[in-house]
Order: C-alpha cells, then structure tokens, then sequence
C-alpha cells in the first residue's frame, strides 16, 4: 500500500533513551523510566494512581480482579467494542450485558442502561470510543443510585476530557493502551488508572504476581510474600522507555493528529452535505482528541465499494469492531439481541488513514479517491 492505515513514528528519544535503560544495569519492569512514566501521567493529568502495564487487555483484566469479579456477576457494557473490553471480565466468570450504541455515535447509549441493570449487576464499563467521551455525569448518576462500581475503558482516550475532567479520572478505575495503533505508542503496552484509593494497595500487589513485592522495594516491609492471586502484568523498561519520548511529546502529536482530523472534516463536509456520508458528531461535553477520523455509510454495500476503490488507489481504510452481541462465543451461549445502533456501526463505518507522519499530499490522495468514487456514481 502507498498508504497504509496506521504506521509507528518515532518523535524524539526513543532510542536514545532506550540505550539509556540498557545501560542502567535494569531493562526488567518498575525501574527509572517506568517511574517517569507514572509521574507525569499523574501530573499531567491528576490520576490518583497509575499502573503502567504490557496491554490495555492486562489494565482491564487488573480492573476485574480489583472489583472482585465472580460467577453470577453481571458487566453491562457496549457490545461495539474489542473483545478485551468483555473477556476480561468473562475469565473471571462474569454475564457480559450488552447495550447498545447511541444513534449519533457508537459510544453506550446511557439511556438503556438503568434498564439492564439487575440484583447481580455488579459494574458498567464505558468504552470511550474514538476518544470522544461518554456521558459520564449520567453514567456517575447510575453508579450512585444502584450501588455499581464504573470503569471506563479509554484505550483510545489519552489526552480527552468530559466537561474539562480528563477520561479515565471519573471511574472508579481506568485503562488506557499504548498499542502501535493509539495515538501515543510502545509498541504494546498500557495503563491501569486508580481513582478510589481503596483499590491502590491491593493493584500493586495483583500487578507483582499477587506478592507484596513492591512494597519490599519502597522499603515499607523487610521481606515479601505470596498474598493474593495476580499475574505478571509489568512492561519491560524498554517499552517504557520509549513510552516516556512520547509522553513528553504529548502536545506536538495531539496538534499534528488534531490538524489531519480538521482536514478530513472540513474537506469532506460536502459529502455530508449533500446526504451520501455521516461524519463524526462530537458533544458539546466532550473534547476531540483525533483517535479515529470515521465516515458513516448508508449501507454495507456501499462501504465494500469504496474500501475497494481506495484499495485500487494504494490506499487502506478499514472497518472496525464487528458488534461483540453478534459473536460466535457470545451467541453460542446466550439467546439472539437486537442492537440496531450497534449493527449500523458494524456495517457501514469504515475509518481513514490517521496517523502523525501522513503527509498533506498523501491526505489529498485520500480525499481525492473519496471524491472520485462519488463521482462515478
């Protein structure tokens, strides 16, 4: 492909400070650049506590354990997600309760989730999708009536804020993906937002193994032990290492991505105009942190058709999530769900290339093919 659909960068120090971690004598997880990571995340954005981790997968999987996810619980959640958003919680023997996607994005639709809620609804997670936040004060307002827990999966969501709170930080807990795909980028790797204290102590010791290894390490205990089940979810300092030359670039990647997004919005604007295409529908609650710049079709047809006439012009522009209700592994166990908004975003929005070093005249390509497909119709 002349131009792909995503492709890693580098923006500064990566190897630099990659060979810096080398010669530190210490490449295994939690050492120098780890902890650089953690503390500007936390300054940056006021998280309680941050966890970095090798996935977002292993951040959700930490949030499972942490609630105390059992048999018989009940998750509510989008069913247009990635399926790491309801395997978490199925490995820990959750029902997985999906809800459907809002009509002017795919984000949850809050209004159907007070009616889902059951004696053995034990949390909701929000999966902010494109970046663009849910509507967290509903969300927050379901929390506190029934007693549910709220965790917010916002792999996509780094440097987005609802109502000038950043995502992550309104749930109980958070995480976040540093996958080649997201707009800051280790290779794999992500983090483990805390945002009730109650759950910081006992996050550190799921993280080292289910042993209270780190607190050995602060010098708070003379020995450590075997104290709770866990598992090994810290990234290597190597993919920190690279992670904090991003992080510190935070701004320059945010105004290079968020200048590609206007363009594709103001450029394609006429499309929507005329009634051939949807474009993306930001609420006056949420800021736009161009993760995903998406187009709306009127049917699966016509999606085919222009993925093929860019593929026939160098160019990849993919689908996304094929609705989780609609899955084999679900329908195998649970009985048929109708989720019309949900279906509409499997069928018919496809998603452009976006990432920082698309040039202006590769965008024009994009546009341009976009344009001539509508042409020949």
């Amino acid at each position: 492909m002349k131009i792909p659909f995503n492709k890693p960068f580098f923006i500064g120090n990566e190897t630099k400070y990659i060979s810096q971690a080398v010669k530190s004598g210490k490449i295994s997880g939690d050492g120098m650049f780890t902890k650089k990571c953690h503390d500007l995340l936390e300054k940056r954005y006021g998280f309680k506590k941050v966890l970095l981790t090798t996935s977002c997968t292993d951040a959700l999987e930490m949030a499972a354990i942490l609630i105390d996810t059992k048999a018989g619980d009940e998750i509510i959640m989008p069913s247009y997600t990635f399926v790491s958003t309801a395997n978490a919680f199925v490995l820990r023997g959750a029902k997985i309760v999906f809800a459907d996607s809002n009509s002017i994005n795919p984000n949850i639709d809050t209004n159907t989730i007070e009616s889902l809620i059951t004696a053995k609804t034990k949390a909701i997670v929000v999966v902010h999708y494109a970046g663009i936040a849910c509507d967290m004060d509903a969300v927050m307002a379901l929390s506190k009536k029934h007693n549910l827990l709220v965790i917010e999966d916002a792999a996509q969501a780094i440097d987005s804020f609802y109502k000038g709170r950043p995502l992550g930080s309104i749930g109980h807990l958070a995480a976040f993906s540093f996958h080649e795909t997201k707009n800051i980028i280790s290779g794999e790797g992500g983090m483990l937002v805390i945002n009730d204290e109650q759950f910081i102590k006992r996050a550190e010791i799921i993280r080292e193994k289910g042993t209270n290894r780190t607190q050995f390490f602060r010098g708070e205990i003379d020995k450590y032990d075997w104290v709770d089940i866990g598992s090994s979810f810290l990234p290597s300092e190597l993919t920190t290492a690279f992670l904090f030359a991003q992080l510190e670039n935070i701004e320059l990647i945010q105004k290079k991505r968020l200048g590609i997004w206007k363009r594709y919005n103001e450029e394609l604007l006429l499309l929507e105009k005329s009634g051939k295409i949807a474009l993306p529908k930001i609420p006056n609650y949420a800021t736009n942190n161009a993760h995903i710049f998406y187009i709306i079709f009127k049917s699966i047809e016509e999606r085919t058709a222009l993925i093929n006439k860019l593929k026939q012009d160098g160019i990849l522009a993919v689908f996304h999530y094929i609705s989780l209700h609609s899955s084999p592994f679900y329908k195998k166990q649970n009985a048929d769900v109708v989720l019309e908004n949900a279906d509409k975003y499997t069928n018919c929005l496809l998603r452009l290339p976006l990432f920082y070093d698309l040039k202006r005249k590769e965008q024009s390509l994009v546009i341009n093919s976009i344009f001539d497909f509508y042409k020949s119709k």
